[in-house]
């Protein structure tokens, strides 16, 4: 089965790195093929038509003509350094709508797009593109924040014992055989603040986090058992806290190049929305991101 995987770029550095990432995807599966997508602005055309309509189709030609052959060169420089197959597709309109549409009508196994490195234009990026792209496409989504050196070694699969979790991993590990996985769960005791204000002591309190913990591990047994990942490759981890931030504390700790999600939680609310954890990670992580949510069909 081919693998598939589309890369958008509009030629910025980061968008650069993605593409860089998914070339060396490609390059470890013998069967992927790569498209690398750019997506010239609708608006941007029509307010070039409105200011200068006696220019505007020439313009436009010259504009497009660049593009397009900015995108072949980016293309034959991958080549170059990596043995993989890649093609080049070029449109015009929105690029959430261009991208999604193209993710479905190519099939696409992954999604990959570059995230902006300084902090508050990163959170707008999320806001305006990425975010809006994992809203609207059902296909996998890798957020490339880091210039890639190397294959994904470590991994860190936050787990909330949904089955998108179990679709994210499951995904990932199709990607990336040889990378070791490590699932944390974050546990919190149901109404420990309310304890506390009744004036129950800390070591009840300690009491109800260990059966809390005991009980998260007889899950994760279940858990694991619907992975379609040898055993060898996964290490479980139980930490007591906010998930959003132990995620980010234990990125740091195990020196993670890569978090997997799941694009929902397990509550309702997160089924229509993006999962409000993922959204936090995918917005303050410091390691690339991999985001799947359902199986393709």
């Amino acid at each position: 089965m081919t693998h598939t995987l589309l890369a958008a770029t509009d030629f910025s550095a980061p968008a650069r790195h993605a593409l860089e990432r998914a070339a060396m995807l490609a390059q470890a599966h013998a069967d992927a093929r790569l498209t690398l997508a750019h997506i010239v602005s609708g608006s941007a055309l029509d307010t070039l038509r409105r200011i200068l309509p006696g220019n505007a189709a020439v313009l436009e030609a010259q504009l497009l003509a660049q593009a397009e052959k900015d995108l072949a060169e980016l293309a034959a420089n991958l080549t170059a350094r990596h043995t993989c197959s890649i093609d080049t597709v070029l449109m015009q309109g929105s690029a959430l709508t261009a991208l999604a549409e193209l993710a479905e009508t190519r099939q696409a196994d992954m999604l990959v797009m570059g995230v902006r490195g300084a902090h508050f234009v990163r959170e707008l990026l999320i806001g305006s593109t990425t975010e809006r792209v994992l809203r609207k496409s059902r296909r996998p989504l890798l957020a490339v924040k880091q210039r890639p050196h190397a294959p994904y070694r470590r991994i860190l699969a936050p787990v909330d014992f949904s089955a998108h979790a179990a679709v994210a991993i499951n995904a990932a590990h199709a990607w990336l055989p040889d990378a070791d996985i490590v699932l944390l769960h974050a546990f919190e005791v149901e109404l420990e603040s309310t304890f506390r204000l009744a004036g129950m002591d800390d070591s009840q309190i300690h009491e109800y986090r260990i059966r809390t913990r005991d009980a998260a591990k007889v899950t994760m047994d279940a858990f694991v058992d619907t992975l379609k990942v040898p055993a060898n490759r996964l290490t479980r981890q139980f930490v007591h806290g906010p998930a959003t931030l132990r995620i980010l504390e234990h990125e740091q700790t195990m020196d993670a190049d890569l978090i997997v999600m799941g694009k929902h939680g397990q509550s309702m609310m997160e089924e229509l929305l993006l999962g409000s954890v993922t959204k936090h990670v995918l917005a303050h992580s410091s390691s690339d991101v991999f985001i799947a949510g359902q199986a393709n069909d």
